[in-house]
């Protein structure tokens, strides 16, 4: 493969605010549908003020691709500001869910493994345990490896979420 055919393809850690109205989110995935971008994770929630909402988007792709898309979605009405946070000095975390075959003569290995990870117990029946664990996407991994052994039954997670550090706000530069 020649080095021009080498394409760079990372994730990127995308924050958007916007308006909170109908077909917000449609524009949006439209821009980087468009782009042939896959979004790999995606979490709005309300914003501290009232009207707008928060987003997180983590998407597989070029740089140079993404940039377009940027400055796309800068465009469009609704969106008072996207930014890449890729590489910045910021805090991202997820959430997941994970329920695990556990019979009772495994329990507490697998509570004390949980502990290991600072991971909460939040439903413990006779055959299954579910934790729910925060940390970032590397932890996330790392506990789903480790409970493989176990046999996994179920994972929910949320997708990144991600704040800027110190008093700069996240969404807005």
């Amino acid at each position: 493969m020649g080095k021009d055919t080498v394409k760079d393809i990372q994730k990127h850690s995308i924050s958007l605010y916007v308006s909170n109205k109908p077909g917000v989110l449609n524009r949006i995935a439209l821009v980087f549908s468009r782009r042939g971008f896959n979004i790999d994770s995606l979490v709005v929630s309300e914003a501290n003020e009232a009207g707008f909402s928060q987003m997180n988007i983590v998407a597989t792709g070029e740089k140079e691709t993404l940039d377009q898309i940027l400055k796309q979605l800068n465009k469009l009405v609704d969106v008072i500001h996207a930014h890449d946070y890729s590489g910045e000095d910021i805090i991202e975390k997820e959430l997941a869910m994970i329920k695990i075959d556990c019979q009772m003569e495994k329990k507490m290995e697998a509570l004390q493994i949980g502990l290991a990870f600072k991971a909460d117990p939040i439903d413990v029946t006779e055959e299954t345990i579910t934790f729910m664990v925060t940390g970032t996407t590397e932890k996330i991994d790392a506990f789903k490896l480790v409970y493989r052994a176990f046999g996994i039954l179920e994972i929910v997670r949320t997708g990144k979420v991600l704040i800027s550090r110190g008093k700069r706000k996240t969404a807005i530069n």
